[in-house]
């Protein structure tokens, strides 16, 4: 859906878009002040105001009263001017102010005046004077952008207030930013953070909205950038999706054959463990390599003959240990439920593997030995490629830091761990951040919570391996990789997902392109 006035358009935001910049507050606040430097005062607010109008009623077409909780900045003032907007078009808006209307900045406090010249109530924050019941969407225009500190007070009461109507099925609209959501890294600042089914994101998207806990604040994003041109501007990440899908398309020729879609060699799968290694075979298997060798480090697996549900995987006890020349022409994926015995392995296979994807274990082993810290970060400069892909507690390990720290700034630390191992990196979670050495991070936007389940991590290193099978940009790879993963697991369904069914969708979704 979107709505051109002439001065703005409306889009909605989301994997299905190609890629979409992401703009931090610090680059935000300078676009808005190169802007207002050549426009008449309330230019801005008054586009703002307009573009959030048009949104509300096109999400509550049907809704007779809208509520606009105001804050006492200029996110406040875009609200004002949306219920001014409203009420011209016939709808009962009402605004609640939680501020004081004399303190206003100088655009809010135009919007202010000219909503009570036209009509709109306009009354003090009160628990009692948004608490009807009747409303039909609740537009949040109470921080956006500007909040540094947990919201507190009434500001806090306010955001309580919304989840209730939210909690009656009442729709939240949240301008700019949910309040009481750190716009930069997706953390919501303190305790009251709004959480809006939807949010329109005004001159650009903030990062924060797509990752850490963002998607679950933002609900459908929708951005509109009120008539100024963003393409001059460098943005702080991409968004990407779908489009990479298409991008990563490469049909075969009739001439080809196995060996022309390399080998790939799965490492890892010690006691108790096999599975993760076996998943990540079957998914670099499906992802189009020739051949794909696991090696399972259970050593009560060695006299295991080969895969019941995947006979095509050959299995390779030792095969680490095996032939210089295998490994320096293989894609390895090593770590997958490795446990303690990677260690033994992860030396030789830096050292020889011209791709390298180290997941799970792998990671924990590097972690805590700083021999190997060196050995993959020397990787690089020998023209070997590397992707890591941990999770926030294998990354705050690396880092040397912890899990609340990583999430606290997902792009700061993905970026981290590229820098000092000089690899591309996929931080996993809600909103993958990959990143890699003199590259602007990206953020997927595909996937959903059904892939919370033990084992889907394995498949992504395994499905990542298998698409670098012929030696592609690892960046490139990574976040192919990534889109992919998470396309396989939509439309979204209740309840997770399992890992080997993953692989077939995987499977099915590449055969069908």
């Amino acid at each position: 859906m979107e709505h051109d006035s002439g001065l703005s358009l409306i889009r909605r935001v989301d994997a299905s878009r190609a890629r979409e910049p992401l703009f931090s507050v610090a680059s935000t606040r300078r676009i808005e002040a190169a802007a207002l430097s050549g426009l008449p005062p309330f230019t801005l607010m008054a586009r703002a105001g307009d573009a959030v109008a048009r949104l509300a009623l096109a999400l509550a077409p049907h809704a007779r009263r809208v509520l606009v909780l105001a804050g006492p900045g200029n996110n406040g003032g875009d609200g004002i001017e949306a219920a001014t907007r409203l009420r011209a078009l016939g709808k009962d808006a009402v605004v609640v102010l939680v501020g004081d209307a004399a303190a206003l900045p100088a655009d809010a406090a135009t919007a202010h005046a000219r909503a009570r010249q036209a009509g709109v109530p306009i009354s003090t924050w009160s628990a009692e004077a948004a608490s009807r019941a009747d409303f039909g969407l609740v537009i949040d225009a109470l921080l956006g952008i500007g909040a540094s500190r947990p919201p507190a007070g009434d500001l806090a009461a306010a955001i309580a207030l919304a989840a209730a109507h939210a909690g009656r099925g009442v729709p939240v609209l949240a301008v700019d930013v949910p309040s009481g959501l750190d716009p930069d890294h997706g953390q919501p600042l303190g305790d009251a953070c709004i959480a809006a089914q939807h949010t329109l994101a005004l001159i650009g998207a903030r990062p924060g909205l797509f990752t850490a806990s963002g998607r679950d604040h933002a609900g459908i994003v929708w951005t509109d950038a009120l008539g100024l041109a963003l393409e001059p501007e460098s943005p702080d990440a991409w968004l990407v999706g779908a489009s990479e899908i298409a991008r990563g398309q490469s049909p075969r020729r009739h001439a080809q054959h196995k060996g022309s879609f390399g080998d790939v060699a799965i490492v890892g799968g010690a006691t108790g463990m096999a599975g993760a290694a076996v998943l990540a075979a079957r998914a670099a298997h499906a992802a189009g390599a020739g051949r794909v060798f696991l090696d399972l480090l259970d050593a009560g697996a060695a006299g295991l003959a080969l895969d019941p549900e995947r006979p095509e995987l050959m299995l390779r006890a030792g095969w680490w240990q095996g032939a210089a020349e295998a490994i320096e022409q293989s894609t390895v994926v090593c770590g997958c439920g490795a446990g303690d015995a990677v260690r033994a392995a992860l030396p030789r296979l830096m050292a020889l593997a011209p791709r390298l994807v180290l997941d799970a274990d792998a990671l924990n082993a590097i972690a805590a030995d700083s021999a190997l810290q060196a050995t993959l970060a020397a990787r690089a400069g020998r023209d070997r490629a590397t992707i890591l892909t941990p999770h926030p507690l294998e990354a705050a390990r690396l880092l040397g830091s912890s899990t609340g720290e990583v999430q606290a700034d997902r792009l700061a630390a993905a970026r981290a761990l590229a820098e000092r191992f000089r690899a591309t990196v996929v931080l996993k979670g809600s909103g993958s951040v990959i990143a890699a050495a003199g590259e602007l991070p990206r953020i997927n936007a595909t996937g959903n919570a059904s892939l919370a389940t033990a084992g889907t991590g394995d498949v992504l290193a395994g499905w990542i391996g298998g698409r670098w099978r012929t030696g592609a940009a690892a960046f490139e790879v990574a976040t192919l990789g990534v889109a992919e993963h998470g396309a396989a697991a939509e439309p979204e369904q209740p309840g997770a997902l399992r890992a080997a069914e993953l692989v077939e969708r995987l499977y099915g979704r590449s055969r069908d392109r």
